[in-house]
């Protein structure tokens, strides 16, 4: 996620540049001090989100926000300001703002806001590539709607909805229903590549969420194993043994924890999708 900050303070751009890089997805591109020259160098840049000033030299903050929004329509704004009166608040978010930040500068208020909106960006460009491959989808008899709703009723039964490697793994189905792959036939450095992020970074996600899945499912072994849940998903999408090795690790008798395949989630995962 790439960051532009305008404010014609430079200690703001210096505090707001160290606490948006503390994240390591996050990358400030660049900055400005006045209006007119962050407004040429945005075009320029391109950057996913402007955090910027309200009042400044040349171009105020709204009219920035304002001109930007019709050439970049997808360039979400932060505004920052001292400025409390409601009626250019009011004019902020008229123009094109996502949130307003108070001065002086909170950490966790920024912290929270930009990663707000940076999900909501992900959001937006998972549902643009979801329509897109839809719409150009030339397999017959597959109903790729229902197997998406298939795939997030299955995760959803295993607690992983929440997780921010669950959006990977829907992007990854996405593509391989799409083009009718099987998840071993795919270079899965290339194919996590392909959706614009680390490889690595996409990989170590998608590794998490699993876990989380494998814990939750053996946490509801523990309480019930001839649940419907437990029986159905326990040995299609994770190896029996490291189910029960997770139940032993969560019980105290073993130290070792259940061990997670990210090939055999995913195949199980589209198996049980199409069988259903």
């Amino acid at each position: 996620m790439r960051y532009y900050i305008v404010d014609d303070d430079i200690s703001i751009v210096r505090i707001l540049t160290n606490i948006i890089e503390e994240n390591n997805l996050f990358e400030v591109i660049g900055s400005s001090n006045d209006g007119e020259t962050g407004f040429n160098q945005i075009l320029l840049l391109n950057p996913d989100i402007v955090l910027v000033d309200l009042l400044m030299p040349k171009m105020d903050g709204n009219t920035l926000v304002r001109e930007l929004k019709i050439l970049r329509t997808d360039i979400c704004f932060i505004m920052i300001s001292q400025v409390l009166d409601r009626t250019l608040v009011a004019d902020s978010y008229k123009s094109g703002i996502e949130f307003f930040i108070k001065k002086p500068i909170n950490k966790i208020e920024v912290q929270k806001v930009t990663s707000k909106v940076a999900e909501k960006i992900d959001m937006q460009r998972m549902l643009s590539n979801i329509k897109k491959m839809l719409k150009g989808s030339s397999r017959q008899g597959k109903d790729i709607n229902g197997n998406l709703k298939e795939i997030k009723h299955i995760l959803s039964m295993m607690g992983m909805l929440g997780e921010k490697g669950t959006t990977d793994i829907i992007k990854i189905c996405t593509y391989l229903i799409e083009n009718n792959k099987s998840f071993f036939e795919c270079d899965l450095e290339k194919l996590f590549a392909c959706f614009g992020d680390n490889p690595e970074v996409v990989k170590q996600r998608i590794r998490r969420a699993i876990k989380d899945g494998l814990e939750n499912i053996a946490n509801l072994g523990i309480e019930d194993t001839m649940s419907e849940t437990f029986c159905t998903y326990s040995n299609v999408l994770f190896n029996f043994s490291s189910v029960k090795a997770e139940m032993d690790h969560i019980k105290g008798i073993n130290s070792i924890r259940g061990k997670i395949s990210i090939n055999k989630f995913f195949e199980g995962l589209l198996l049980k999708c199409e069988i259903d």
